[in-house]
């Protein structure tokens, strides 16, 4: 009988046991009582030296922050998180969670989109890193709800803010909603020490919004997915299901927390299993953290393998005996080795990544099979998956059992998907089913209708599904760009910009891909509108060097206020408008897509 199923089905057959759990708090203190002594994370303190923090601790300092937030009145109110990946980071994201609704912010995002997300979203409360929390109170004046409370990780220096009267701004003295993370744990810690035991008694709905993501970030086009803590909870399960966490395991966290990718599986998924998590410090101290955390798994993306990969295959042809060595350094020397050569091969590449590490899990774009083959060879597993923050985020995922290099993987646990009218190849629009697909968008009940039908969520992503069930990604239907370093950007996101400048007419961004280093980039084209470039100039016919001066003015103030990833790397002006849709919509195909790169600035 099991011969005649296919690996999807024979799937189903040898999943890993997990135990059930619907919400973060339960599953705090489940792992709490469960793994009490041992550690969670591993941070360093102010001198540098490895410290852990145990299960106990970790429990404690959530319910320590989350008492204080309830005495402070943020029961059931909206409480972002942005801030660099850290420990207080994690302790923050479970409090306001069980406390209320968490939203996390991409720290690399301009103030004016942070402080749309905390108006968009109602937000009573901010807690974060100084320097993301004193760029929005430069501009508090922009943000709707004036008391909003900044609780920050580190200090805020008041003396170096340029405006002396920062703290005084629209007739509220701001320094007094300016509290501190270490203050409000200590004070919150007592009140729970004298009795006020109002978090340990606060019962979850595991079906109500309790996360709530933005995916875009222009104003006035923020688009929030909102999740269940079941919604995640499911998704920790499913892939515990297939990919075994040890409680031995220590996640190095390398991609950003803010991410649903990074967030429920580098940082949830362990503390369901009793593993430990340590930040890396920044990618420049990637080989020097890992030679200090010695990590067993990591998360990354597409960009972080090929450049490990890279390194470790020009070290063995620097390393080898002349004889194995190969003329092209980038070229991998590892199969043509004696087997003895290859265990020592073996040896010191593990080592050189901590001693440890025995698995890499790889999301948010596609990866190289060959690298991803290379690496197993090494005895590293890498496994590749597929997903998006609206399914909390995974939905297929190459597993503990069965692997295929080329493809995204096997429906995860629980989760199933199918192609939406798929042409003579098979390929069609992926749509998945399962307790991880969210809520809906935040107050936007047609963008909600539009994406979920009869329980399917619509992804906008185009693949094909193979006989065993394995999921290829083919490309995409909506107007997402993703760079090699997994970064999604919104074309509506940097349009938007463009089109709100009066010299410009109509703009359309795309994703252009570099021959010389298959690395994705943000490119536009712009029509410019030319009376009003006329008027600017005080001149009747402005020439076509001014205008390409003018637009690349433009262009340049709009990087200003974009995260580095999202910048746009050349752009060509356009001698006509846009073909537009019935609706007068730009039509993100056919003509309109055609970048001329010999016109580029």
């Amino acid at each position: 009988m099991k011969n005649n199923l296919n690996v999807a089905e024979q799937l189903k057959l040898k999943y890993h046991k997990t135990n059930e759990v619907t919400n973060f708090k339960d599953m705090l203190y489940n792992s709490a009582e469960n793994f009490k002594s041992r550690t969670a994370f591993k941070l360093k303190d102010e001198n540098g030296k490895i410290v852990s923090i145990t299960y106990e601790e970790f429990k404690n300092d959530v319910v320590y922050l989350g008492t204080d937030l309830i005495k402070r009145g943020f029961l059931n109110k909206k409480i972002a998180v942005i801030g660099k990946n850290s420990y207080k980071w994690c302790v923050s994201y479970l409090a306001a969670s069980i406390v209320g609704i968490v939203v996390p912010i991409d720290k690399e995002l301009h103030s004016d989109d942070v402080i749309n997300f905390m108006n968009v979203s109602e937000t009573a409360c901010i807690l974060g890193d100084s320097k993301n929390l004193s760029s929005v109170i430069d501009d508090i004046d922009k943000l709707d709800y004036k008391e909003t409370v900044f609780i920050s990780f580190d200090r805020i220096d008041i003396s170096k803010k340029n405006d002396s009267n920062i703290f005084n701004k629209a007739d509220l003295k701001i320094s007094d909603n300016i509290l501190y993370f270490d203050n409000i744990k200590i004070i919150g810690k007592d009140s729970y020490i004298n009795g006020f035991y109002d978090f340990d008694n606060i019962k979850i709905d595991p079906d109500e919004l309790r996360i709530l993501l933005f995916t875009s970030g222009t104003t006035g086009n923020a688009k929030g997915v909102c999740l269940s803590q079941r919604n995640i909870c499911s998704n920790i399960l499913s892939t515990y299901g297939i990919v075994k966490v040890k409680r031995s395991d220590l996640f190095f966290s390398v991609l950003p927390l803010h991410h649903t990718y990074e967030c429920t599986l580098g940082f949830l998924l362990p503390i369901y299993s009793g593993a430990s998590i340590a930040h890396c410090e920044g990618l420049r101290y990637i080989a020097k953290n890992m030679a200090e955390f010695h990590p067993s798994v990591i998360l990354c993306v597409p960009l972080l393998l090929e450049k490990l990969h890279k390194n470790i295959v020009r070290n063995m042809n620097k390393s080898l005996p002349e004889k194995y060595r190969k003329e092209n350094q980038d070229e991998n020397p590892f199969d043509n080795l004696p087997l003895i050569m290859k265990k020592i091969v073996k040896t010191k590449v593990k080592n050189t990544l901590g001693g440890r590490l025995r698995v890499f899990i790889v999301g948010a774009a596609s990866a190289n099979p060959s690298i991803l083959s290379d690496f197993r060879k090494l005895k590293l597993n890498t496994l590749q998956g597929y997903g998006l923050t609206e399914c909390s985020p995974l939905v297929a995922g190459n597993t503990d059992f069965f692997q295929k290099d080329d493809s995204a993987g096997l429906p995860i646990p629980n989760v199933e998907y199918k192609i939406d009218s798929p042409n003579k190849d098979g390929i069609g629009e992926i749509i998945v089913k399962g307790p991880n697909v969210m809520l809906g968008y935040y107050n936007n009940p047609e963008a909600t209708a539009n994406s979920i039908k009869d329980g399917w969520f619509y992804t906008g992503d185009l693949g094909k599904i193979d006989e065993n069930g394995y999921l290829y990604i083919t490309g995409r239907c909506k107007s997402v760009i993703v760079t090699k370093n997994g970064k999604n950007i919104y074309s509506e996101e940097v349009e938007y910009y463009l089109n709100d400048n009066p010299l410009i007419s109509e703009a359309l961004v795309q994703g252009i891909q570099d021959d010389d280093n298959d690395e994705t980039y943000v490119k536009a084209q712009i029509y410019p509108n030319l009376e009003a470039i006329s008027e600017y100039l005080k001149s009747s016919v402005p020439t076509k060097q001014e205008i390409k001066k003018i637009i690349s003015d433009v262009v340049s103030n709009v990087n200003s206020k974009l995260p580095n990833y999202k910048h746009i790397k050349g752009f060509i002006i356009r001698d006509k408008e846009f073909e537009k849709t019935t609706t007068q919509k730009v039509k993100r195909y056919g003509e309109n897509m055609k970048y001329e790169k010999k016109g580029e600035d």
